[in-house]
């Protein structure tokens, strides 16, 4: 019998979820009555995850790295689709496995050297939790200031208590729950968001945006990484998570499809109005710097700002639900026994005094500490994406469920070839990224000198080249040394 509401279960069933109850299902492969639905459905969770008007701040971001718009739009949309694609084909491993996408992965890392990303993965999705909830909270405080209602401690400390509230309550109950309400927040933020649109076209002056000059080839491809590390490198460790309940009948392209489609479908069209605004005024784009969301409400008449207040909230909201889920799963998949509700509640009390310090406590400004994050997690996420997608293309037999939780079935406890792979991409991938703005990152470019890129200075200091080479790194790794061991594990 499992232990589906522990942290490691001895067996892959699980008792069906009510669907007006808590979620006990943890990291448990779901049972056959509980899979359900098809690919299509997979639409509602990522697009409501990713319609955040955040996207629209991203167009400051991209233009920051002294780049044209039409090399801004085109290093935009590759990255958002390329990365939200690689999401896409690890979804597939979920309905395959209908196990958490860090429980998959042990098919390459091992039952117990899979805890080392899992750590990671938990990391990466509590800092986004953080960053989603801090954004919310201080967007709530500017729509507040411009309507003249305060705006002060009193309405940031009230504004993440609603917010935390909602964001906690998401990931206690759990799947069922988090399904309905991205369902909502797609279709209330979508609507208002081309409210938005349509009530600050007057602000683009397209004779500005198309002077920009254009950047070099280094800086083109440092957008397109930090492009994907802010979108699909940021999701691609939980991509599994919402498709493992679909029926193992499923379609593949489907799977892949509705995926990477309502995942990138708003980010490309938000990432495209963001550089119109920010390319028309070089004021609004340092202001998004600080503030992403309070900047973007200075440009609404005031009759609009507290729809706006709703829609900003919402959108983070539906970011962090899904980010908030995927964590308490990757803390279990690290090892700790605990209920999957009682996970959530802990990486939910993380959350809020995360926000408190960004809140309340930290000085700087927004976008070089937010890159900084990005591209220091987003080298060795690269790097287990590259060794997982591997190892899924060179699988032809669904997965051993009950060896996924076995230390001495098939995937062993700690192979030595993904864990070595992980860390030599993450140290050549360190070694060629740089955020010299962020003082607690200091360290990294270490190689940008010896191989002759021209130091930490230099033209390619800030094309954040690591990235892809631990993604290079990962994937070629695994199909050169891994295909023997994968071909003994489908025979055993």
């Amino acid at each position: 019998m499992a232990h589906q509401v522990t942290g490691e279960p001895s067996a892959p069933a699980a008792a069906p979820t009510p669907r007006v109850a808590v979620e006990t299902n943890g990291i448990n492969v779901i049972a056959e009555s509980e899979r359900k639905g098809t690919p299509r459905q997979l639409f509602w969770p990522w697009f409501g995850a990713n319609v955040s008007v955040l996207g629209l701040a991203y167009g400051a971001f991209v233009l920051g790295f002294g780049i044209s718009f039409w090399q801004a739009l085109v290093a935009g949309v590759i990255g958002i689709v390329a990365s939200f694609l690689l999401c896409g084909f690890v979804a597939i491993a979920g309905k395959r496995g209908s196990a958490p996408t860090l429980v998959l992965s042990r098919a390459a890392f091992g039952v117990t050297g899979g805890r080392v990303p899992a750590v990671l993965s938990w990391v990466l999705t509590v800092g986004w939790e953080t960053v989603l909830t801090s954004l919310a909270t201080l967007a709530t405080a500017t729509v507040f200031t411009e309507l003249g209602w305060g705006g002060g401690t009193a309405t940031k400390v009230g504004a993440l208590l609603v917010v935390a509230a909602l964001v906690v309550a998401g990931g206690v109950l759990g799947f069922d729950l988090i399904m309905r309400m991205q369902a909502v927040i797609t279709v209330v933020t979508g609507v208002l968001t081309v409210v938005y649109l349509l009530l600050v076209a007057d602000e683009i002056d397209w004779s500005v945006v198309s002077g920009l000059p254009s950047g070099s080839t280094q800086a083109f491809i440092g957008a397109l990484v930090f492009v994907m590390t802010g979108y699909g490198f940021g999701w691609v460790n939980a991509a599994a998570d919402y498709s493992r309940y679909l029926p193992r009948s499923s379609s593949g392209r489907g799977v892949v499809g509705w995926t990477t489609f309502g995942s990138a479908l708003a980010p490309v069209v938000l990432l495209l109005f963001g550089l119109l605004l920010a390319g028309s005024s070089g004021d609004l784009a340092t202001a998004i710097g600080a503030d992403p969301i309070g900047a973007l409400a200075t440009l609404l008449p005031t009759w609009f700002l507290v729809p706006f207040a709703l829609v900003a909230v919402l959108g983070l909201i539906g970011g962090a639900l899904l980010d908030i889920y995927s964590s308490g799963l990757a803390l279990l998949s690290a090892g700790v026994r605990i209920p999957r509700p009682l996970a959530a509640s802990i990486d939910g009390v993380l959350m809020v005094l995360g926000t408190i310090w960004v809140v309340f406590l930290a000085e700087g400004d927004f976008f070089v500490q937010f890159q900084g994050f990005l591209i220091t997690l987003g080298v060795p996420v690269a790097a287990w994406c590259g060794i997982v997608l591997a190892d899924l293309l060179l699988r032809r037999r669904d997965y051993a469920e009950a060896d996924l939780y076995d230390p001495r079935g098939r995937y062993g406890s700690v192979p030595p070839v993904p864990l070595a792979l992980l860390a030599l991409g993450s140290v050549l991938g360190w070694g060629l990224v740089t955020n010299t703005y962020a003082g607690w990152l200091q360290w990294q470019g270490y190689l940008l000198g010896p191989l002759g890129l021209g130091g930490k200075d230099g033209d390619w200091a800030f094309a954040n080249l690591g990235v892809l080479v631990a993604l290079v790194v990962g994937f070629a790794g695994t199909l050169l040394l891994r295909r023997g061991a994968v071909r003994r594990q489908e025979a055993a």
